[in-house]
């Protein structure tokens, strides 16, 4: 049956489902990313019929072109690194280590579609309906899919995520040739020779690992004045060094003024340290932040509001906008646009709009990670802000070249650092880099969960040999008993 014989019956198919017109669940999520499916899947599970209004690939951007595929890429990267220097040392001998970015890009590839047809299973594990095409708000309690129209008996969550922008204003604009972002990169068939990564933040800087270890000449720059700059400045420091010692050109403080842009190269004018520079890069990768997907979704129609900043504006308990029945999840509710907080935020919205006393998200408590090799990760303030907020702390550091696992595994680059309250003696901030410093930082945003103080870190018996016990003593160490350095 043919989908024209199908819409004349009032019914539309997609891949996964098969929906009469008109038809009305208790949920409709717009967006099938990290934020939407969850929170269908938690309203599926308390009772509610849900749908999910997708126009690409279940998972979104995070599944398909961001976080999974980026992560398989990373590992190979890794793994290219440790045999081209230390095969020899650890006793494995090797010929010629040949890369080629175009099969590892192809296996990325299949990592994420396992993961993205993951989350097909789960919706029909959990009987959500699955509507392909481009949702529009077309009233407080109805979607327009194309010519249908869907009806929300409870609420409606908009979940449409954000894309990569450029900078149009000093000429780099995204050809998808020679200017690109990282929904291109991950297709790339291989790597260029030389490469301009504009954005130094997680992105950036985790693509200026992988192309600089598929061979890639990289020029890393940032317009703040240190690469990650979200993050500690002892954290940016380190990985400043590594990727120096790499090879990477790593330039912070750094103005764009122009682009000259063609299709085989592209040449950036630049003010660094006020005198004037210039690159020119086979291609340049767009990383420069993000842009919320809030256009021609039906928002002014309805009437909900977005910030100054173009968020769509959310009660902070509830993430209902000013539109009753209406919540916003994910990149578009604001910052931090990540996709563990849209998963959270997405499972509870989902309890509210079930009618169960929530406790506000502690958007405080988003640990942050970047997969450069080796890893950042942080939770809380930095010492920047904490000095800034005018807070008391003590400082208790670990590096990982005095830690036997990290010794044993070659990984000493980086250290623990937490920043004990002075009164109290809670967690007010703590930063890992280390190689596995994403699997980390979670003994510390649990501890930071419940209220624990460094103390009660410290009675925690940490394995031995293993990299956690960097945690217990840089705990040690703001009180001012660290053993081992």
């Amino acid at each position: 049956m043919t989908r024209r014989s199908l819409a004349s019956l009032g019914m539309t198919l997609n891949s996964e489902s098969l929906f009469v017109a008109n038809q009305s669940f208790d949920v409709i999520i717009i967006g099938g990313g990290p934020a939407g499916y969850p929170c269908a899947i938690r309203a599926a599970q308390l009772g509610l019929t849900a749908a999910v209004v997708e126009q690409s690939k279940l998972g979104g951007v995070c599944v398909n072109i961001g976080c999974i595929p980026t992560k398989a890429l990373l590992y190979s990267s890794s793994m290219a690194n440790i045999i081209r220097k230390e095969a020899k040392e650890l006793g494995i001998e090797t010929g010629e280590v040949k890369v080629d970015y175009g099969v590892a890009m192809k296996r990325s590839r299949r990592v994420a579609d396992q993961n993205s047809k993951g989350v097909e299973f789960l919706m029909k594990k959990h009987k959500i309906t699955v509507v392909s095409g481009t949702g529009v708000l077309a009233s407080a309690t109805t979607v327009r899919v194309g010519g249908e129209v869907l009806t929300a008996k409870r609420a409606i969550v908009l979940a449409t995520g954000s894309r990569t922008k450029g900078i149009p204003a000093v000429g780099l604009t995204v050809n998808k040739t020679s200017v690109i972002t990282s929904d291109e990169a991950l297709f790339l068939e291989r790597a260029p020779k030389t490469l301009a990564v504009v954005g130094a933040g997680a992105v950036g800087s985790e693509f200026a690992d992988i192309f600089s270890s598929f061979g890639s000449q990289v020029t890393l720059i940032e317009a703040l004045p240190r690469i990650l700059p979200l993050e500690d400045a002892e954290s940016s420091d380190v990985i400043a060094k590594v990727f120096r010692k790499r090879g990477i050109t790593v330039l912070a403080g750094v103005k764009v003024t122009k682009a000259d842009v063609k299709d085989a190269e592209v040449t950036l004018q630049m003010e660094v340290d006020g005198k004037p520079q210039s690159v020119t890069a086979e291609k340049v990768l767009m990383a420069a932040g993000r842009a919320v997907n809030t256009e021609n979704i039906g928002l002014e129609a309805v009437g909900v509001k977005v910030t100054d900043r173009g968020f769509i504006q959310v009660d902070p308990t509830t993430l209902q906008t000013s539109i009753k029945g209406v919540y916003a999840i994910g990149d578009v509710a604001g910052p931090p646009m990540l996709a563990h907080k849209g998963t959270r935020e997405g499972t509870h919205a989902a309890e509210v709009i079930a009618g169960h006393t929530v406790k506000a998200i502690d958007y405080t408590n988003v640990p942050n990670v970047t997969y450069c090799h080796p890893e950042v990760a942080s939770v809380g303030l930095t010492e920047e802000e904490a000095k800034r907020k005018g807070i008391e702390y003590q400082v208790g550091r670990f590096p990982f070249s005095a830690n036997g696992r990290a010794r044993a595994t070659g990984e000493t680059d980086g250290f623990v650092k937490i920043l004990r309250g002075t009164k109290y003696g809670e967690i007010i901030g703590a930063h890992i880099v280390s190689g596995h410093a994403s699997e980390l930082i979670g003994e510390l945003v649990m501890a930071r969960t419940n209220e624990y103080t460094v103390e009660e870190v410290d009675l925690a018996i940490h394995a031995h040999p293993t990299l956690s016990e960097a945690i217990g003593e840089a705990a040690l160490d703001s009180m001012g008993r660290v053993i081992h350095i």
